[in-house]
């Protein structure tokens, strides 16, 4: 009877070793579940305002693209405006080159300000190239300068001309509204593009932080099921230790008087409520591994 009542009281204290070592364990997996639980959220709250983000720079880029096609939409207008000062111009051109030209007056090939400035600015680059060299050099340097002469008294001629110096001014006015009108479209795209381009930004930055707010899910999961799994092994070993603590109880047949009776009525309460599946508290279930 003495072996048997050591070996029990061997295991008991064997038991109550485990009791204490899962409860540790338990609570430490419940600590990591609370810090896992706290990142998650932080994350999830991040990935809420990323979204919010990317929907805003999206909302900004539809805005921009409208913005686009409406300044397209006025830089055609101005578009048909200056093709319609050029056709004017040429055309007053042409009327003043068949008076100044007379009845038989023709052309071989149409002389313009236009294309003498084309020739004049194709002269200057292979000058500067040295495709003219000696006595040709010379040459072209004349015929540059009779080109600016030729362009001063065409223009001249044009001025003194109210219908041409009118359809000239068109033609200015036309071309001035047509690159302001292209400028401004240049700039709402400019603007879309930025808009999408961040919208891209967030886009990535929510998928890595979402990624991160899984992991933190995944390890909350984790450290609950090893919680629940130390926390089952830990009323495990409470039952066995109360269930070792009633046969020595039985063995050593002390258990009388009122406070005995009052002790073993709490444990008997407290072990009712674990084995009916009720939750006991930290403190209740240290309350019953104190038992003895």
């Amino acid at each position: 009877m003495a072996e048997l009542k050591d070996t029990l009281e061997e295991k008991r204290k064997l038991v109550n070793q485990k009791a204490t070592q899962y409860r540790n364990t338990r609570d430490d997996w419940n600590s990591r579940t609370k810090e896992h639980t706290v990142i998650r959220n932080e994350l999830n709250a991040e990935v809420r305002e990323l979204i919010q983000n990317v929907r805003q720079q999206r909302e900004i880029r539809e805005q921009m693209n409208e913005l686009v096609r409406e300044k397209k939409s006025i830089r055609s207008e101005a578009n048909k405006k200056v093709k319609a000062a050029k056709s004017m111009l040429d055309s007053e051109r042409s009327e003043k080159d068949d008076r100044d030209s007379g009845p038989r007056g023709r052309r071989e090939k149409k002389v313009t300000v236009h294309s003498l400035r084309r020739e004049f600015e194709r002269l200057d680059r292979e000058m500067e190239m040295g495709r003219h060299l000696g006595q040709n050099e010379k040459k072209v340097m004349k015929r540059m300068k009779e080109i600016r002469a030729k362009i001063r008294e065409m223009q001249a001629s044009e001025d003194s001309n109210g219908d041409l110096k009118e359809a000239r001014g068109m033609l200015r006015e036309a071309m001035v509204e047509q690159e302001a009108a292209h400028v401004e479209v240049q700039k709402a795209a400019q603007a879309a593009q930025e808009a999408h381009d961040l919208m891209l930004q967030w886009n990535k930055e929510v998928d890595r932080q979402r990624e991160l707010a899984e992991d933190a899910h995944r390890e909350l999961r984790k450290s609950k099921k090893e919680a629940d799994k130390a926390h089952h092994f830990y009323i495990v070993s409470l039952r066995c230790l109360h269930s070792i603590q009633d046969i020595l109880r039985a063995m050593q047949g002390t258990a009388t008087g009122e406070t005995q009776r009052g002790a073993r009525g709490e444990v008997q309460d407290l072990m009712s409520k674990l084995m009916s599946g009720d939750t006991l508290s930290t403190e209740e279930l240290m309350q019953l591994q104190r038992f003895d």
